[in-house]
């Protein structure tokens, strides 16, 4: 094993190890202000979405884990973080918990392949514009209330930093040119929302 692989296997190491907190940080910043302005639902939802597709997508295609096992581990802490937001909204409620029922189910029969790979091969190249659309919608959100007391800073660096990992790994992988994309593509906003995070982070007072 050359002196890439090695890195790229430690590289993957590190990216899931953050990967483990990654939305933890949002996760503990939302329950201390108990309010969701400047989080867009919208965008969480497009998020899980995507985290959705791209980890049906490459365990269907039998990647190495290592390559993409933050997906699963970030679906768990962004279910939280949805909850979370929807509670509190005033959303979480029967109908919310029915349409996660729904949601488990499709996931469900995707892995298992009762519905077919080819389905995910067309969906896996949308994930870029949704992953992108979701994290457009947030900066957006944040750009129009000009308040990003809800928003983690921190959340939003490991983004940056693992996606930009992941650019170098996925290479040295399988250099898939669908996943390459769209980790660049997650680095340049991630990185945007954290700056304008900063940036508003103490919204002024009128």
């Amino acid at each position: 094993m050359g002196f890439l692989e090695i890195l790229s296997d430690v590289l993957s190491i590190i990216t899931i190890s953050l990967c483990l907190i990654l939305k933890i940080p949002q996760i503990i910043n939302l329950v201390k202000v108990k309010s969701a302005v400047g989080i867009n639902l919208y965008a969480l939802l497009l998020e899980l979405t995507s985290y959705t597709i791209m980890t049906c997508y490459n365990y269907c295609n039998n990647y190495a884990l290592l390559s993409y096992m933050e997906y699963p581990i970030i679906l768990v802490q962004e279910i939280i973080l949805i909850s979370l937001v929807l509670k509190y909204m005033g959303l979480l409620g029967n109908i919310s918990f029915a349409l996660f029922g729904v949601y488990l189910g499709i996931t469900g029969a995707f892995m298992s392949t009762l519905l077919p790979k080819w389905i995910l091969s067309l969906l896996a190249p949308c994930c870029t514009p949704v992953s992108a659309s979701s994290k457009v919608v947030q900066l957006l959100e944040i750009l129009r209330t000009k308040n990003a007391e809800s928003i983690s800073i921190l959340t939003w660096f490991l983004s940056a930093f693992t996606n930009l990992t992941r650019v170098f790994t996925i290479y040295m992988d399988s250099a898939d040119v669908t996943l390459l994309v769209n980790f660049s593509v997650s680095v340049l906003l991630s990185t945007s929302i954290m700056l304008s995070a900063m940036y508003y982070k103490h919204p002024k007072k009128v």
